[in-house]
């Protein structure tokens, strides 16, 4: 049986005082007033790192400034965080029966309805994950798992020491498929953003 938070109404302002053995919701995650920045996966508690560095900065820049003009002549919305995603395992649970939120580097969302004032409750469209060493395992792995799960339709991973962009579409079974793996001078062509006029170098440069 899940181990209960023990301090289930009070404002938390310590990190240390959350318990890695503990399986926290939404609900607990509103009451946290730490400067430290955490997901929640299935109910753990995962750290993200203190700051981006000036690399990981530029390639979210880079990604925003190309793709936000394409996205502005759509009905969908992109964001960047620190933005919470709420994968919630029901439709229409609250947040003391959500035990999964995520800030995704960029996502983008189209059916308005999933949008809130506290962020975006349901899968995006597509997210998009720039790895870095204290990230790369859970994006690889754990991230990767979830949002195929939730059925993200598309999910980017950008590599940074190698200047490499993996696409995977999410197939009618309900599995990723790497659609591209681009490097260099290659072209976006694939998933919902194949009409726009991006380049792998422009991600990177």
């Amino acid at each position: 049986m899940p181990k209960e938070c023990l301090f289930p109404e009070e404002r938390i302002e310590d990190f240390n005082l959350l318990d890695p053995e503990v399986t926290y919701s939404y609900a607990d995650y509103l009451r946290w007033a730490f400067e430290e920045r955490v997901e929640i996966i299935k109910g753990k508690i995962f750290k993200m790192s203190a700051g981006q560095l000036t690399r990981h900065q530029l390639i979210s820049t880079n990604l925003i400034s190309h793709i936000g003009p394409h996205i502005r002549n759509k009905s969908c919305n992109l964001f960047h965080a620190p933005f919470d995603v709420r994968l919630p395992d029901n439709p229409g649970d609250d947040d003391k029966k959500i035990f999964t939120v995520v800030q995704p580097d960029i996502c983008i969302v189209c059916d308005a309805s999933k949008l809130d004032e506290k962020g975006c409750v349901g899968a995006p469209d597509l997210i998009i994950e720039i790895l870095s060493r204290s990230t790369a395992s859970r994006d690889l792995k754990d991230k990767f798992e979830l949002y195929r799960e939730h059925k993200v339709n598309e999910y980017w991973l950008v590599f940074p020491n190698d200047n490499i962009v993996e696409i995977f579409l999410l197939n009618p079974e309900g599995h990723y498929l790497s659609a591209a793996r681009l490097s260099g001078s290659d072209h976006v062509q694939c998933g919902m953003l194949s009409a726009i006029n991006l380049t792998v170098g422009d991600i990177f440069e």
